[in-house]
C-alpha cells in the first residue's frame, strides 16, 4: 500500500521548452499567467551569499573576489566536514628570560569526524582563534590568472559582437525634422549622441559605446601557448618496490576537491575555505513574475514568496489499484484533495483521439459524468468534534468517501494492452479564483476575486499487468 501513495504515480503536464510530465510536488502555478512551471522553464536568480557554517551574508562582489568561500570557516580535507578551533596551552619562553617558560594558550584545527588536525601537516598553531592560516601557494598562479583574464577579454569581445550584429538588423531611422520640444528631450537626456551613432552610413564600431578610460582597459591580452616537453622529471628508484601503505595515500574524492593541487599523499592535505551557499529565487520566464523569494537573511527559512503549485492546484492520487488484467474492467480508486479555502468544482473529461498531449495511455478510463465538489480547506476542521459536517449529497457510485477537503471517487479502467505498464490520461477542469487579478473598480472589487476555469492534464502510472 506505502508503494501506492507514492505521488510519481499521479503526473500534471507542463507546457515549456518541452512538454514535461513531473508530480505535483515539483512545480510551481504562476497565479499571473495560471499555468504549471517547472524548475526547467523558470528562470533563477541569485539572491545572496552565505555561509553555512558561521552564517555570514556577503554581497555579490565581495562572495566573486572571495572566489565564493568563506575567509574564517574551513572543510576537512580528509572527510570534507566543518573543521573547529580548538585551543591548547602550550609552553613559551618568557620575553624577559628565555631560560625560563610559561604556558601560553594556542589555536589549532580539528575535525570531531576523523580526528584530523592541523597539526598533522606541520602547520604551527596560531596565538588567535580566527584567520592567519598558512595555506599552500601554488606555483602556476599567474599562469591561471593569466588565462582567466584572457578568457574573460574573450568572452566580453563575443559579446560586443552579438549586440553589434542586433543593431545593423535593426532600421537605421533619424527624423528628417526635429521641433524644439524634441531637440530640448533629446539634449536633457543625452540621447544625440546615440541616434547619430545609428544614423545609415555612420560607422558602428564595438568599442564606439566605451568612453576612453574604459577603452583603456580593453587592451589586448597575449598568452602564450603551452609547450610539450620530451624529458620529465625521473620516478624514484623504489617506486615500484616499496610497500604501498594505504591510509598513506589520498583517494580520488580527496585529490579531486583540491584541483588546483591534487595533493597524493595525506601528508599534503590541508584544509580548504568553505564554499558560500546561495538564496536563490525563481521567476517565470513568459511574465517575469516571482514564483519563490526567500528571505534575505541566511537564519530564516521562510519564503516571501512560494507559488507551489501543490497549494493551488487539486490533488490528485492513487489509493487502491486492482489486479490488472487485459481487456477486463477494473475499478480504480483515487482521492482528489482541494488545496485552497474556498469550495472547488471539479469535473473529469476524458481526452480526445487527436490530443496531441495523449501520448502514453494504454488503457480505456470511464470517468465520473457528474460535477465533484470539493469542501474549503480547514486547517481546525479535524480537531473541532462539534463541526457539523456538510450535506453535500454525494453519489454513492461515484463517490467513496468525504473527509474534510478530500474525497474518494471510483473510475473504472481497461488495460487495452497486452504487455507493459499501464498508464491512464485525462483532463481535469476546476474553478479557480484568482487573488492576483489586476486592480478593478469599486464595483467589481465588491463581486470578489475574478472566478476563472481552468484545465490541467493528468496522467496516473498503474503498475504493470497481472500475470
Amino acid at each position: 500500500m506505502a508503494s501506492l501513495l507514492q505521488l510519481e504515480r499521479a503526473v500534471y503536464l507542463v507546457h515549456g521548452d518541452k512538454k514535461l510530465r513531473l508530480p505535483l510536488s515539483q512545480l510551481y502555478f504562476c497565479r499571473y499567467c495560471l499555468e504549471l512551471r517547472s524548475l526547467e522553464c523558470v528562470s533563477h536568480e541569485v539572491d545572496s551569499h552565505y555561509c553555512p557554517s558561521c552564517l555570514e551574508n556577503m554581497p555579490s562582489a565581495e562572495a566573486k573576489l572571495k572566489k565564493n568561500r568563506c575567509a574564517n570557516c574551513f572543510d576537512c580535507p580528509s572527510c570534507m566536514h566543518t573543521l573547529s578551533t580548538r585551543a591548547t596551552n602550550i609552553p613559551a619562553p618568557l620575553p624577559d628570560d628565555p631560560a625560563k617558560t610559561t604556558m601560553k594558550k594556542a589555536y589549532y584545527l580539528a575535525c570531531g569526524f576523523c580526528r584530523w588536525t592541523s597539526r598533522d601537516v606541520g602547520m604551527a598553531d596560531k596565538s588567535v582563534a580566527s584567520g592567519g592560516w598558512q595555506e599552500p601557494e601554488n606555483p602556476y598562479t599567474q599562469r591561471i590568472n593569466k588565462l582567466l583574464e584572457y578568457y574573460h577579454q574573450l568572452a566580453q569581445r563575443e559579446k560586443i559582437e552579438r549586440d553589434r550584429k542586433k543593431l545593423v538588423r535593426r532600421r537605421n531611422y533619424m527624423p528628417l525634422a526635429f521641433s524644439t520640444h524634441t531637440i530640448h528631450v533629446v539634449d536633457k537626456y543625452g540621447l544625440g549622441t546615440r541616434l547619430q551613432r545609428q544614423r545609415s552610413g555612420t560607422p558602428i564600431n564595438a568599442l564606439s559605446g566605451l568612453t576612453q578610460k574604459e577603452g583603456e582597459d580593453h587592451k589586448e591580452i597575449k598568452i602564450e601557448p603551452a609547450q610539450a616537453v620530451e624529458e620529465v622529471e625521473p620516478l624514484p628508484e623504489d617506486y615500484y618496490t616499496r610497500p604501498v601503505s594505504l591510509p598513506e595515500v589520498t583517494t580520488l574524492r580527496q585529490r579531486l576537491l583540491q584541483p588546483d593541487f591534487q595533493p597524493i599523499s595525506t601528508s599534503q592535505l590541508y584544509p580548504k575555505h568553505k564554499h558560500l551557499l546561495i538564496k536563490r529565487s525563481l521567476r517565470c520566464r513568459k511574465c517575469e513574475h516571482n514564483l519563490s523569494k526567500p528571505e534575505f537573511n541566511p537564519t530564516s527559512i521562510k519564503f516571501k514568496i512560494q507559488l507551489v503549485a501543490v497549494n493551488y492546484i487539486p490533488e490528485v492520487r492513487i489509493l487502491s489499484i486492482p489486479n490488472l488484467r487485459y481487456m477486463k474492467e477494473v475499478q480504480v480508486l483515487l482521492t482528489l484533495t482541494n488545496p485552497v479555502e474556498n469550495l472547488t468544482h471539479v469535473t473529469l473529461l476524458p481526452c480526445e483521439e487527436d490530443d496531441p498531449d495523449n501520448i502514453n495511455s494504454t488503457a480505456q478510463v470511464e470517468l465520473p459524468n457528474k460535477e465533484m465538489i470539493l469542501a474549503g480547506k480547514d486547517a481546525a476542521a479535524e480537531y473541532d468534534e462539534l463541526a457539523e459536517p456538510q450535506d453535500f449529497q454525494d453519489d454513492p457510485d461515484v463517490v467513496a468517501f468525504r473527509k474534510s477537503n478530500k474525497i474518494g471517487f471510483f473510475i473504472k479502467v481497461t488495460p487495452v494492452g497486452e504487455a507493459g505498464e499501464v498508464h491512464v490520461s485525462f483532463k481535469m477542469r476546476y474553478d479557480y479564483r484568482n487573488l492576483a487579478a489586476p486592480i478593478r473598480g469599486p464595483e467589481e472589487a465588491e463581486q470578489g476575486p475574478e472566478l476563472m476555469w481552468l484545465t490541467q492534464h493528468v496522467e496516473l502510472h498503474l503498475g504493470p499487468l497481472a500475470n
